[in-house]
């Protein structure tokens, strides 16, 4: 399988505005877009990191301690990027 690079990362914060700081003034990262899910009640904040690569962080009022829940805190995945996804599937 040739991966090309790492597309980006989803990553579930307990506290928005906390990690939105970390993550723009702390390490530098800028903002692409920032969207208010209000259905949701929650933000997704996505981040360039250097030239390829981003990070989709997300918030959801009190989420759940990671267990097997996908709207729990931490790393929701971790998506690669290939250059033909038919090949690589059938690799």
């Amino acid at each position: 399988m040739k991966i090309n690079k790492i597309h980006h990362i989803a990553i579930i914060c307990s506290n928005y505005d906390r990690s939105k700081k970390f993550y723009v003034e702390t390490l530098g990262f800028s903002i692409i877009q920032e969207i208010y899910r209000s259905k949701r009640d929650s933000y997704k904040l996505d981040l360039k990191v250097g030239e390829n690569c981003q990070i989709e962080l997300f918030s959801f009022p009190n989420p759940p301690a990671r267990v097997n829940s996908p709207e729990a805190c931490g790393l929701r995945h971790l998506a690669f990027e290939v250059e033909n996804i038919a090949e690589t599937v059938l690799e």
